[in-house]
């Protein structure tokens, strides 16, 4: 099968302990460009996040969004700092001496002096978060490989008929080749008597024109390279896998195939048929644009 670069994946676990969501879409790249938008508290797993992407992705633009909800009651705890409580009551106890003052503190002025009770957070469980962030984060990613498989398969059946198309293009031009000929050389050959009159015909000087006319106007060879570079696109997305970049070569040189049998077409018919060869390749090749 063969994989669009377009495509959208959406997983949410939510747990006892924890909600995390991933979102990602992705678009046409020349090669794996992933940018991630995530809480700064998984910034430790990005690393891990882009090696578990390219199991998934080889190529493509990837935005990948991440929301994480925490249901932890006692990831916060509150510390008291005995020390230093004792060190304020001792200064304290000393500023009423010295000032002959009366010595009202009371526990809950003490509590507000600064760092008598502290904010702590405890230890972020990395094991647990990265269990559920990894599930959350392969969902997404197969949801993602669906859509990119299923745009896929569409796009190979609409460029196997674009490419058929093209064959009979090429059988066409292929059939009229030796007609373009005989057709000259009787045009030649009429004219030739019209200007001698009734004149003899040179048989070998005519021969000779109609044989450098033959050579500029031959398009034998590259109708045999076009073919063959159809043939092969087919092929190729019948083996699927990654194969945009190859498809991408081989469509620039169908077209170098086709502009050389456009410019030695010396016949109406001949060079619509490459005109359409023309238009269906850029076709092809917009299409090739979205194939990973």
């Amino acid at each position: 099968m063969i994989k669009s670069m377009t495509g959208f994946g959406r997983c949410e676990i939510s747990e006892a302990e924890r909600k995390i969501t991933v979102e990602m879409k992705s678009v046409n790249h020349r090669y794996l460009d992933v940018s991630i938008k995530m809480p700064k508290k998984l910034n430790f797993f990005e690393a891990s996040i882009r090696s578990v992407l390219k199991e998934y992705i080889q190529r493509g633009k990837v935005d990948l969004f991440i929301t994480y909800e925490d249901f932890t009651e006692n990831n916060v705890t509150i510390k008291y700092n005995r020390d230093i409580a004792g060190e304020y009551m001792q200064y304290l106890k000393q500023m009423a001496e010295d000032f002959s003052l009366d010595n009202d503190i009371r526990v809950s002025s003490l509590s507000r002096f600064p760092e008598v009770f502290s904010m702590e957070e405890q230890a972020i469980d990395e094991e647990g978060i990265w269990k559920t962030l990894e599930k959350a984060l392969r969902g997404a990613a197969e949801g993602l490989s669906q859509t990119r498989i299923t745009e896929g398969e569409n796009l190979k059946e609409d460029l196997i008929s674009k490419l058929d198309g093209m064959l009979e293009n090429v059988a066409f031009i292929e059939e009229r080749s030796p007609q373009i000929i005989a057709e000259y050389r009787q045009t030649l050959k009429d004219k030739v008597k019209e200007l001698l009159e009734d004149a003899q015909v040179d048989e070998n000087r005519l021969l000779m024109e109609v044989t450098i006319f033959a050579d500029k106007v031959c398009v034998d060879e590259e109708l045999v390279r076009l073919r063959s570079h159809i043939e092969t696109t087919k092929k190729t997305l019948g083996e699927g896998g990654s194969i945009g970049r190859k498809l991408d070569f081989i469509a620039q040189e169908m077209n170098r195939e086709a502009n050389t049998i456009l410019s030695k077409a010396n016949d109406l018919e001949t060079s619509d048929r490459a005109i359409e060869l023309k238009t269906e390749i850029e076709k092809v090749r917009e299409q090739i644009q979205n194939i990973e």
